[in-house]
């Protein structure tokens, strides 16, 4: 399932034991009993109109007919909105649409809905994601700060190594494209805390730490320590990478292979 895929959970009700010392309830009169079945014929009518909808918005996401999925998932919404698994849906038909504000807002409310449960590891994992969603949407909007705080919140939240090494090299790329090297730095660091394996993170570290070089007598750059290292370790990772010309026309001119 992709991570556009709708998530569908079927919720059960259990009533709680009576304990044997607790007084015996007076059995429910007439009117009781009618309200309490027309409460659940209604909550099962909801429940067969939602299935009903459900189906629908698969089909339409099967179809890629993201205009057709939106509506049906805002009808969702409205009719269970504190269904935060619908609203994490929704969110994420309209990122794919490239409606960025609307997905920032529908990511907002879903992680709003989703605090308020029992955060189990999944709903954890689930929040992960949704934050660096949402951070996606803040990039696309060119707010930079906001999607630097999605995207450590999502660090935060994860638990598997994997997502928390791409979390954090979001949050390193970002801060380096807004030309804010310290941030983009520790970012870097804690991304290759969490998978070294990051070869662009290792690029990234690599070019801060260059842009902080000092003179020698003759004008050519000494890089500080870790500098020429973490160059290499992008070669070894990522030998015939995008970076990979620039990288070795760096390490040819540090060593003085070039002039």
């Amino acid at each position: 399932m992709n991570k556009y895929a709708l998530i569908v959970g079927l919720t059960c009700w259990m009533s709680s034991a009576i304990a044997a010392t607790a007084p015996t309830p007076a059995p429910m009169n007439a009117t009781q009993v009618q309200q309490a079945n027309a409460a659940a014929q209604q909550a099962n009518a909801q429940a067969q109109s939602e299935n009903a909808l459900i189906t629908q918005v698969q089909a339409a996401q099967a179809a890629k007919d993201w205009p057709k999925a939106e509506a049906l998932l805002t009808q969702l919404t409205a009719m269970d909105p504190d269904n935060w698994q619908l609203r994490q849906a929704l969110a994420d038909v309209r990122l794919t649409q490239g409606k960025y504000a609307d997905a920032v807002a529908s990511y907002t409310t879903a992680l709003v809905a989703a605090g308020k449960a029992e955060v189990t590891p999944a709903i954890r994992q689930a929040m992960a994601l949704m934050y660096s969603n949402e951070g996606n949407a803040y990039v696309k909007l060119k707010r930079d700060d906001d999607a630097v705080k999605a995207y450590t919140q999502a660090a935060a939240l994860a638990d598997a190594p994997a997502t928390s090494a791409t979390a954090w090299f979001n949050v390193c790329a970002v801060a380096y494209n807004a030309s804010k090297p310290k941030e983009a730095l520790a970012a870097c660091e804690k991304s290759l805390a969490a998978d070294p394996n990051k070869a662009n993170a290792w690029f990234i570290k690599g070019s801060i730490l260059m842009g902080d070089s000092d003179e020698d007598a003759n004008g050519k750059p000494v890089p500080p320590a870790g500098t020429v290292e973490a160059f290499k370790k992008y070669l070894e990772l990522e030998p015939k990478g995008p970076h990979a010309s620039d990288v070795h026309q760096i390490l040819d001119y540090l060593s003085g292979k070039s002039p």
